[in-house]
């Protein structure tokens, strides 16, 4: 099938003849008739769309398996000149009927709803980000001087903000921009919620917050890209998924040449990745060292991008070993897990008791594990300094250097 956005257009293949079936509509009971027409033993194919994942709930019970493909590698396999829906839907067939068909793998239930979750919190994100850059090209085309508290935002900037000369129609647009914030910061909080409560009980989540840096939604994030982990065999597989490795090209007896990142897979979950690398490079640690290290040699925005490929490869390690990060802060762990237990509404504890998130708000103790931390970016930095750059390779073919004459 060859789906769109009101229809789909069918065609089927049998004993190696391609027919077609004609369209039907893009209902579940335009669907579910299609599905009452096909036999028990058949396989339908369709390539990932917004609504493929609909498409397949809806006819999988009728069929033996519904199989999505991936449109850039469909693309990249069968070009064609002429492109019709028909062609496209043969196309499908022909490959998966030759075993040549790109699959995707298909979230369960529980993944696809995170994935949902997690995709609404960031346009949410990005729309307050809008809002607030508009008040202040605003302030700017007024020639407003930089707010002097931290946030514009808050109690004291919003005090502020209401002193400034500006003409009256920018202050009407101003106070319209402000109630737009209000509210999507609420509606913020209330996928916040959500997400905290889907996740609060998942032993792979509490264990990636054990890493420096990584809070709860760059594991929200990552996790809902993963699903399961099983289905990545190596760690380099993980870090291709997030597009986080470099492009390779190489002809003949040449020598190959590494690029920039590929950035094909998960934009979100890269994004959610660099950022978390951001964070852990301003902690001590031994990722703390590794950013120093490469940074010294390429530059602080080629050190953010490997650190956040060293931390897809430590996730993928925690997750298939099942164990928690070595250098993991307690204290840090604790209060980032009472933060999710917060953030998913459950209440707050009260009375003499102290809970295991009181340690992070003793100084000492946060000075005792920021010292064990330093010891262990000291140990990473003595184990790299005894590394030896290894000569480069000859190509293939060429006569290698004898021993130097006498």
């Amino acid at each position: 099938m060859d789906i769109h956005r009101t229809f789909g257009e069918v065609v089927i293949w049998e004993k190696g003849v391609l027919r077609h079936a004609g369209r039907v509509d893009m209902t579940r009971t335009a669907l579910e008739g299609l599905g009452r027409a096909l036999e028990a033993t058949d396989e339908v194919v369709i390539e990932a769309t917004g609504n493929s994942m609909a498409v397949s709930r809806v006819l999988s019970p009728f069929v033996a398996r519904v199989v999505i493909a991936n449109p850039l590698q469909v693309k990249a396999i069968a070009h064609a000149h002429v492109k019709t829906d028909k062609v496209d839907a043969g196309t499908l067939a022909n490959l998966y009927a030759a075993g040549y068909l790109p699959e995707i793998w298909t979230p369960d239930a529980a993944t696809e709803r995170l994935r949902r979750l997690v995709a609404r919190r960031y346009q949410v994100v990005r729309h307050r980000t809008r809002v607030k850059n508009e008040v202040h090209a605003i302030l700017a085309a007024h020639l407003v001087p930089k707010c002097p508290h931290a946030d514009l935002f808050n109690g004291r900037g919003r005090a502020w903000l209401e002193r400034q000369a500006v003409p009256d129609d920018e202050r009407l647009a101003i106070e319209r921009n402000i109630r737009e914030l209000d509210r999507l910061t609420e509606d913020q909080a209330g996928l916040d919620r959500e997400i905290a409560l889907g996740v609060m009980d998942d032993a792979s989540v509490r264990r990636l917050m054990t890493i420096t840096g990584v809070n709860l939604t760059v594991v929200t994030g990552i996790m809902a890209a993963i699903g399961n982990i099983a289905r990545f065999d190596s760690p380099g597989k993980l870090v291709s998924y997030f597009g986080l490795n470099p492009r390779v090209r190489q002809s003949g007896l040449g020598a190959a040449h590494h690029g920039r990142i590929s950035k094909v897979g998960r934009s979100h979950a890269r994004a959610m990745l660099v950022e978390a690398a951001w964070a852990a490079a301003k902690a001590p640690g031994p990722l703390h060292a590794f950013f120093v290290r490469i940074r010294a040699k390429r530059g602080h925005q080629v050190a953010a991008v490997a650190l956040a490929r060293k931390l897809t490869v430590l996730c993928w390690h925690l997750l298939t070993k099942e164990e928690d990060y070595l250098w993991a802060r307690p204290a840090l762990v604790a209060k980032k897990t009472r933060d999710m237990e917060l953030r998913a509404g459950l209440p707050q504890k009260k009375g003499n008791r102290r809970g295991p998130a009181y340690a992070y708000n003793v100084k000492e103790l946060r000075a005792q594990e920021a010292k064990l931390a330093r010891q262990a970016e000291r140990t990473y930095e003595q184990f790299v300094a005894r590394w030896k750059t290894r000569p480069p390779r000859a190509p293939a073919g060429a006569q290698r250097p004898g021993p130097p004459a006498e």
